[in-house]
């Protein structure tokens, strides 16, 4: 009797899973696996998975598309966070846990010194901020919310702070050397400015009222 082989599964589209303005989705890693620059583990490695931040918290990733592959396997892209900032890639879907969903995304205005949370294509948050000066300036770009952080006995970052997903081109204040962080701040005349090393600040009330209401993964687009 002939062995009869299996039909080949047919590839299927690719599939957005955020689109980073109403509903996007997260997930944490099931390891450190290779991250790579298509869906393929023959393509380049371009990073790789980490259970931690760099503050010693649980790192998550913002997942972007998922794409069926003739082989019957998915695969994962997902935003990379690190130098150089905006960098994507792709991993096997086995390498990332259940995938959460976030609505909404905080847009950082840098010409207005603006911060707005937008939830259901509604403003619910808006106040001023401080980002950073010509030499140490905030990026621009697309990001989201890595962690939520109590700050003890450091009244320089506020009682609270966002950890995102973004790096300063050049070093920042922020521990660990560059990440961006949102956190209340000492000087809360500065504020509306440009006096950071590359974080945004707000005054302790509304750092306390952002942290409350913004969720982990949520995407920060930065302008």
């Amino acid at each position: 009797m002939l062995a009869v082989s299996p039909l080949p599964v047919p590839p299927g589209p690719v599939v957005r899973l955020s689109d980073l303005r109403t509903v996007s989705h997260w997930a944490y890693p099931t390891g450190e696996a290779p991250i790579h620059a298509s869906p393929s583990a023959h393509a380049p490695v371009v990073g790789r998975l980490r259970f931690l931040t760099v503050d010693g918290q649980a790192e998550l990733y913002v997942a972007l598309d998922s794409e069926r592959l003739a082989s019957g396997h998915t695969w994962i892209r997902i935003e990379v966070p690190g130098r150089p900032n905006g960098r994507t890639g792709w991993v096997p879907r086995g390498a990332l846990g259940t995938l959460n969903e976030v609505d909404g995304y905080l847009l950082i205005d840098k010409r207005r010194l603006r911060a707005t949370l937008f939830r259901d294509g509604h403003a619910i948050f808006e106040a001023p901020v401080g980002v950073g000066k010509a030499s140490t300036v905030t990026p621009s770009g697309r990001f989201y919310v890595m962690e939520k952080l109590v700050t003890a006995n450091t009244p320089v970052y506020g009682p609270l702070a966002l950890g995102t997903s973004a790096f300063a081109p050049t070093l920042s204040e922020w521990p660990g050397g560059g990440v961006v962080g949102i956190h209340g701040t000492d000087e809360p005349r500065l504020i509306p400015g440009r006096p950071s090393h590359g974080c945004i600040r707000l005054r302790n009330a509304d750092i306390e009222r952002l942290w409350s209401l913004v969720k982990l993964g949520t995407p920060i687009d930065i302008t």
